[in-house]
């Protein structure tokens, strides 16, 4: 089965947030409103974050997805579960950045 926006897609269960800082911090990939892990998810950041997501306990690191303030990104989540963020100048990028907030929230189609 292929990973594929079917119409407009939308938010209707309430997502989570993680609080960046110099150590990697992972949350559990929100669930639709059906119960199920979604198939894909929108991430937005308040201050620069590098992000990964996986199983287990993933840990972000520098070189990983950068989400920028102001950008979101949407990604499938191809059967992970969970989600991790740092703040990018604590993992030693060159991009000021500061403790902040990424958010995940589960879409879902319309």
């Amino acid at each position: 089965m292929s990973n594929t926006f079917e119409n407009a897609m939308t938010v209707v269960a309430p997502g989570v947030a993680i609080t960046t800082s110099v150590a990697s911090a992972s949350a559990t990939i929100p669930l639709d409103s059906s119960g199920n892990v979604p198939k894909y998810i929108r991430i937005s950041a308040s201050a620069s974050s590098y992000v990964r997501i996986g199983t287990g306990t993933p840990v972000a690191v520098a070189g990983d997805l950068m989400v920028q303030p102001g950008d979101a990104v949407i990604l499938p989540t191809c059967g992970y579960t969970k989600v991790a963020a740092i703040w990018v100048s604590a993992s030693g990028g060159a991009v000021f950045s500061g403790a902040g907030s990424v958010q995940i929230s589960p879409l879902e189609n319309a």
